[in-house]
């Protein structure tokens, strides 16, 4: 699976502590392997983020996507639920 990024998800990325950017990279490579993983509990978001889906990093922090091809997306954001929030 190839991934691209944005540069506000890199922007984000940087941002974030050594846990959450450690819980990212370890669910990016589940990603990889299987994007429904359920361990990943992605889900399609809905609203005006409706072409969007996300996986949970943690609890707390989602990352945000788009499927691009079958076998390539663009990762949107990283964040907490407030990723869903204008």
């Amino acid at each position: 699976m190839e991934i691209l990024t944005t540069s506000g998800f890199r922007r984000k990325f940087k941002k974030l502590g050594k846990e959450i950017k450690t819980a990212a990279i370890e669910r990016e490579l589940l990603f990889r392997d299987n994007p429904f993983d359920p361990k990943l509990k992605t889900h399609k978001l809905h609203g005006k983020y409706r072409r969007y889906w996300a996986f949970s990093v943690t609890n707390t922090y989602r990352i945000m996507f788009d499927f691009i091809t079958e076998h390539s997306v663009a990762f949107i954001d990283i964040d907490t639920h407030d990723l869903y929030r204008d």
